[in-house]
Formats: structure tokens, sequence, C-alpha cells
């Protein structure tokens, strides 16, 4: 994510956001996606927000690397399950064959859709051959900020396929349900898991 104003969102709202985001079992999605990882392999949380997904992810035996655009997020998540998360931008993102899955749930939307595919090749490029990929997008047309100033680009489920597809991942799984978000609006969303 490079939207400042959006970062400034998160940095201002992390508190917030760590009780809109809380859950009390771990998200069936989350570990369907981890059923699909090499066992004891090495994820990326690409746009960790607070890390509860990658606090289940360490749990379950797996490596984690979290990241996170937001300083404020970063350091939350680090207090609240000494996660050892970075702060890191999306284009900070050179690995190679690097990863045996990242997961992406509701971060690469901040992007725009003119950096959208090149994201989308750069976590190809970090994942292993057979590596697996799970990204989380709201759905919906154009790119908006929302009521509290966030950037959004927002496809369709059929885009999203297509999408990954052109970035050369083979589509597995997916989920499309709705939600409350920060902003306390409701959202179509998808879920997408896929293989490198």
């Amino acid at each position: 994510m490079s939207d400042e104003e959006t970062i400034g969102v998160y940095d201002a709202k992390a508190d917030d956001y760590a009780k809109c985001v809380e859950q009390s079992e771990p998200d069936p999605t989350l570990l369907a996606f981890l059923a699909k990882v090499k066992e004891g392999g090495r994820i990326l949380d690409l746009g960790c927000g607070v890390a509860n997904a990658s606090a289940v992810m360490r749990d379950e035996n797996f490596q984690v690397d979290a990241v996170d655009a937001s300083a404020s997020m970063v350091a939350l998540a680090n207090k609240t399950h000494d996660i050892g998360a970075a702060q890191q931008r999306f284009d900070a993102l050179k690995a190679t064959e690097f990863y045996d899955g990242v997961w992406a749930n509701f971060s690469l939307l901040h992007t725009s859709k003119a950096d959208f595919p090149r994201h989308l090749k750069q976590v190809r490029t970090a994942l292993k051959p057979d590596g697996i990929f799970h990204i989380g997008m709201k759905l919906g047309e154009g790119e908006i900020r929302d009521s509290i100033g966030r950037f959004y680009s927002y496809y369709s489920f059929e885009e999203l396929c297509e999408y990954l597809e052109a970035a050369g991942f083979t589509v597995l799984d997916h989920a499309l349900g709705e939600g409350t978000g920060l902003s306390g609006e409701i959202s179509p969303w998808a879920m997408i898991l896929s293989k490198r």
C-alpha cells in the first residue's frame, strides 16, 4: 500500500480496527488456506493488520513474516502477539520463490487498478512452485474512498479470477459473502484461494 491517506487512517484507528476484527475462533477460510500450505512452511502475511492471522499461523507451526504499511498496526501486532511484524509496503516485496504461502486478506484492495497486476506478479514471484495464495477483496466497481478516507479498488468476482489467471495463478476455491468493516459500511466480498 502506498496511499498516504489510507495509511494515516489505519495509524489513527489501529485500536478500533483491532476491536472490529476480533474473533474468538480462527477464521475457517484461514484454516482452509493453512491446510493447503506445506506443513511447517513459510508464509507471508501481506498487510497483516494487527496480525491475528499471523498468530494462528505461528500457533499451527508455520514460519510467518508479518508486514503492514501502518506503523501503528505493526506496533499493535507486536504488542498483542509478539509476532515480529515489520513495517513494509507492497512494493517492497522482492522475494523470489521464498514463500510456501501468501495471505493477502483485504489488503491489496487498497492498491490502484493500475498497480494491481504488478503486485499480483510480485506475489507469484515470491511464491515457491505450487505455493498457495489467498486474497480477500471487496466486490464492486471503480476506485473510491470510503467514508473514513481509505482508498479502495473494486472488482467483480469474475474480474478477480481473470486477474489471477493472467498473473499465472490457478484458482482452487472461493467464498463469497458480505460484512461490516471499520467504516461501518456493509460490503460484499470474495475470498479466493489459488496456487502458483
